[in-house]
């Protein structure tokens, strides 16, 4: 005999009864009352906002802005995975940077603060934030607005961010916001010694360099550069080891135009996490300039003062981009093809730790074959010690050292060859730290 009840299909009253004391008995009822009585939760965040944030790697330094508990109740050290943030439920996050130990966010709004800091505040690099006079904290474990002096506050934009060790770069319609430690004029003012950086109210602003509006910042270690609109770059900051690129290897504050092969070539983008710095110019042609103690910029010179074309570039096709880690460098052509040289983990496997010539990582690793013909790198991105691309389709392969999980495999240990990590959205940009690893995503379509 054939029923439907609740449609579902019975078959019969003792079938019925063999199956509900089977498999639909539950140990504890439902209760139908409190299950109305429940609430319903609604994050503030409207429905054409499809962006969203992820962040894995060291949680101790409060660097991924989220205080998640193990069940035994005990916060936990770091994320072995990607975890939502929910910091990017709130707001509508458009950009996110990762520096040593702090993680630096812009929003959309239309309130005056429009970027928020968490994490290491040792030099104030992400702002003064006392909850009691004259006590300010070391360490932000949520994302806490950074008062910046914007001349108009509801119409200031927040056009592009950069992280250095405890420095912090913030480019806007109004020009430049440095914060942080200013021990060798990385923030672009004059050295003051013995200075105090730990709980400063200090935000000084470069308007434009020798009357040129700046497009693009990046930050090194403990230097700073910027483009301006004739694609001129510029720097300041620690120059022992020649990453101002200035021809000499002193500190300098003021931001000066670097010298040699670069001038007159208009750079799109400079990239550096450490002290070696790679330009690249519209043309496709990359200079370099800083430590070479791996022959990643020449061969035969450990420093290089100047800007120099890198030959190894060479017959590589036309370059759409580039990365700087610490003793590594990437490059990416038009085909989409990925290039590593230096010395580390690069890519290549266990037994690859240096190369002096760029070698291509292969496409497979990437995930194209003959079921995904099209997919391909879109963009390269390296940390200190780790490094990752994003393709086209939006996923995400890392590779390097794991330092506390920054990898996002759900392990602590090295990886030798990319590896894609597990993200339930498509990724848009990465921002790769010390010890940890943001990214800015959007819902799959």
């Amino acid at each position: 005999m054939l029923s439907i009840v609740n449609n579902c299909v019975l078959l019969g009253s003792r079938t019925w009864n063999v199956i509900k004391r089977k498999y639909v008995r539950r140990k504890y009822p439902i209760n139908r009352k409190k299950e109305k009585a429940l609430p319903i939760f609604q994050f503030p965040t409207s429905a054409d906002w499809d962006k969203r944030v992820y962040a894995w790697g060291l949680a101790e330094h409060g660097a991924l802005g989220n205080q998640l508990k193990h069940k035994n109740y005990k916060t936990l050290r770091y994320y072995q995975c990607p975890k939502r943030l929910h910091f990017g439920e709130q707001y509508k996050v458009n950009d996110v940077i990762c520096g040593y130990g702090f993680t630096v966010f812009t929003v959309k709004s239309s309130d005056k603060y429009k970027v928020f800091g968490t994490g290491l505040n040792s030099d104030s690099q992400i702002g003064y934030h006392a909850p009691r006079k004259d006590n300010p904290l070391g360490v932000i474990v949520y994302p806490a607005p950074i008062e910046l002096p914007f001349r108009n506050p509801l119409s200031a934009e927040v056009l592009h961010l950069s992280a250095g060790r405890a420095h912090l770069l913030v480019l806007t319609n109004e020009g430049v916001f440095t914060l942080g430690n200013n021990a060798y004029g990385q923030c672009g003012r004059r050295v003051v010694l013995d200075e105090e950086y730990s709980g400063s109210h200090m935000v000084h602003c470069i308007t434009d360099v020798e009357g040129s509006a700046i497009k693009q910042v990046a930050c090194g270690q403990d230097h700073s550069m910027f483009i301006n609109e004739q694609g001129q770059v510029y720097s300041c900051g620690w120059g022992a080891d020649g990453q101002t690129g200035l021809g000499h290897y002193d500190n300098e504050w003021r931001p000066s135009c670097v010298t040699g092969d670069v001038q007159g070539e208009k750079v799109v983008k400079v990239a550096c996490a450490a002290d070696c710095v790679l330009a690249l110019s519209e043309k496709g042609v990359v200079f370099g300039w800083g430590n070479s103690e791996y022959g990643q910029l020449h061969p035969n010179h450990t420093q290089v003062n100047t800007a120099r074309e890198v030959l190894q570039c060479r017959g590589l096709g036309k370059i759409v981009d580039i990365a700087s880690g610490g003793t590594t460098c990437i490059v990416l052509n038009e085909e989409g093809k990925v290039f590593v040289w230096g010395y580390g983990i690069l890519g290549k496997g266990p037994n690859v730790d240096r190369l002096l010539q760029p070698s291509e990582i292969p496409s497979t690793l990437f995930g194209q074959n003959e079921f995904q013909l099209n997919q391909k790198v879109v963009s390269i991105h390296a940390g200190i010690s780790h490094q990752a691309v994003i393709t086209n389709s939006g996923d995400l392969f890392m590779w390097g050292l794991n330092r506390g999980g920054c990898l996002g495999l759900g392990h602590v240990k090295n990886q030798f060859f990319p590896l894609r990590v597990s993200i339930s959205a498509s990724v848009i940009k990465v921002s790769l730290g010390v010890d940890h690893s943001m990214a800015l995503c959007k819902a799959f379509v």
